[in-house]
Parts: C-alpha cells; sequence; structure tokens
C-alpha cells in the first residue's frame, strides 16, 4: 500500500514538472503567419517593424486617428494575430480613432517567444514607439483584450495614458486554468501569471471594463474583483448576450466608444516648434539600439504593407 501511494506522489510530482515546463504551451496559441493589414480589408493601415529592446523584431499594425481623436494601444488575446482582429480595426478606425495592435513575440510575424516578462517589456516599446509618432500620451489609450487586459495594466503603471479599457478581463491566468484543472497546483507550476488583480489597485488612469454575461471562458465574477480592487473613476458595462469573443459583434465598440468620449478633454497647449532638420518626438524611450545610434531620427521602419 505503501509503494503504490509512493508511486502516485511520484506520478504527481513528475506530471507537475512536465506541466511546469510545458505550461506557456496553452497559455499561448499564436498564428505565426505574417500578413499584410491590405490582405486583410485593411487598406488604410501600415504595417510597421520596430525592435524590442534586446533586439527582437516586433511588428504592429498602425491606422492614424483622426484630429482631436486619440489613439488606441491595443493588446489582444493570447490566440491569433492583428489579423484576427481587422474587423475590430476596421470599426474602431472607421470612427477616426487611432489603433496600434501589437503582434506579440511568435506572433503575426513577430520573432522570438512569448513569456510575460518579454510581452510586459514589448509593451513599454510599442508605447515609446507611438510616441515616437508624435502621439501624445494624453491621446494614448491602452486596450487590453482577455490576455492582453493584464499587459495593459501593467503598462498603465509604467507610462502614462488617457484611459485603460480592459475587455473581458480575469484577475490571473492561475485563477483562469484553477477552473479547468482544480487540483493541481497550478500557483507554483506556472511561470506566467499575469496577476491583474495585484496591480490594478495601483492604476490612476480612468478606468472601463466591459464584460460578456455569457462569457464561459472568463467568469463574468472575475471581472467583478478586478472592478472592486481598482480605483476610482471606474466603470464596469455588462454585454449579457455576448460571450468572450463576440463583443464587438454584440455592440461592446459603441459602448467603448462612448466611455472614451465621455473622458474630459486635455487642456490645448501649444505645440512645440521644432528646428530644422530636428524631429520634434524623441525616439522611443525603450529602443536600445536606436539610443546606441544618436544620427538615427526614427525608433524603426515603417514598412510598405506586405506579406512575408
Amino acid at each position: 500500500m505503501l509503494n503504490l501511494l509512493l508511486s502516485l506522489v511520484g506520478i504527481f510530482a513528475l506530471f507537475c514538472v512536465v506541466a511546469r515546463l510545458l505550461h506557456r504551451y496553452f497559455v499561448y496559441v499564436p498564428d505565426r503567419k505574417r500578413v499584410a493589414p491590405r490582405d486583410a480589408g485593411l487598406p488604410g493601415v501600415e504595417e510597421i517593424v520596430f525592435k524590442a529592446t534586446d533586439g527582437t523584431r516586433l511588428i504592429a499594425w498602425y491606422r492614424q486617428a483622426q484630429a482631436g481623436k486619440p489613439t488606441l494601444l491595443y493588446f489582444g488575446g493570447n490566440s491569433g494575430s492583428a489579423a484576427y482582429r481587422a474587423n475590430k480595426i476596421k470599426a474602431i478606425g472607421g470612427d477616426g480613432y487611432g489603433v496600434f495592435m501589437l503582434n506579440y513575440r511568435g506572433y503575426g510575424g513577430s520573432g522570438g517567444r512569448p513569456t510575460e516578462a518579454r510581452i510586459t517589456a514589448d509593451a513599454v516599446s510599442a508605447y515609446d514607439y507611438l510616441r515616437g509618432l508624435g502621439v501624445a500620451p494624453h491621446d494614448i489609450v491602452t486596450y487590453g483584450e482577455s490576455l492582453g487586459t493584464a499587459v495593459a495594466t501593467r503598462l498603465s503603471l509604467q507610462r502614462e495614458v488617457k484611459a485603460l479599457v480592459l475587455e473581458a478581463p480575469f484577475t490571473s491566468v492561475v485563477d483562469v486554468g484553477l477552473l479547468m484543472w482544480p487540483y493541481l497546483p497550478l500557483k507554483y507550476i506556472m511561470v506566467d501569471q499575469y496577476r491583474t488583480i495585484d496591480r490594478i489597485g495601483q492604476v490612476t488612469a480612468p478606468l472601463f471594463i466591459i464584460h460578456g454575461g455569457r462569457d464561459n471562458v472568463i467568469p463574468l465574477d472575475q471581472a467583478r474583483r478586478v472592478l472592486h480592487a481598482a480605483n476610482e473613476p471606474k466603470t464596469l458595462s455588462l454585454v449579457p448576450r455576448a460571450g468572450h469573443n463576440d463583443l464587438f459583434e454584440q455592440g461592446a465598440w459603441g459602448r467603448v466608444r462612448d466611455f472614451i468620449a465621455s473622458l474630459a478633454p486635455e487642456p490645448a497647449v501649444e505645440a512645440p516648434v521644432a528646428r530644422a532638420g530636428r524631429p520634434v518626438e524623441l525616439v522611443a524611450a525603450a529602443d536600445a539600439e536606436r539610443r546606441r545610434a544618436p544620427h538615427a531620427t526614427k525608433p524603426g521602419t515603417r514598412f510598405p504593407a506586405r506579406a512575408a
């Protein structure tokens, strides 16, 4: 009997070790294919290629905002790529708002492999690149979808933003995983935990949470817990008939748009005057390679939209 018990304990321990080594294969489900925005039905969107602090090539899709409209710095969910969210970009851009959507490492042609530490660092690089394009902090709204809600939350603690929007947020990846594997010690198995619940209370930007009433991936209760832990001003908007992946189809963007439009406008300031031959905006602060090249005038390269 003792031998059987020891065998079961050994099997369970081995399973936990394997789970720790392989858990990222369950957290990240990328489509690695590089797709041109025009091939996704977005002729007004350009592909931007820039480098992370460690030199990894990252790809983002960018649609410039109309005058007077902010830009959504968008961080997607754990699956697909920016191409999977073409309809969202079209809806947002159709109302004049800008979009800067990052393809995480390993997603949509971006190099490298995703981890929580790398993705959150890349989010800062994306913000700094957007600033280098001339978009002011008070015109940047960080937007997170599912996994991206944790990325957007953390970025909002590191950089100044106009507001934070969370679509289908969770308290932590551990809490989501426990819904499927309630008896596993995931807190000790998982390296990438994306603990939004531990950080949201430090965010001072206006917060808007939108969640589906029929979300069977991330329960509404987790969004409510995130809301409860957050500072004012904060709002939770429930879309009763929406699940996890169809919030936009059920009218979520209209609610987000109304929230952004309700924010107090920033006071007008006189635009800085650029000296001849010098850019108004500094290069992206997170681009280490460009910091070593003082004569460079851009933090990355803006390529014509094309497929790899």
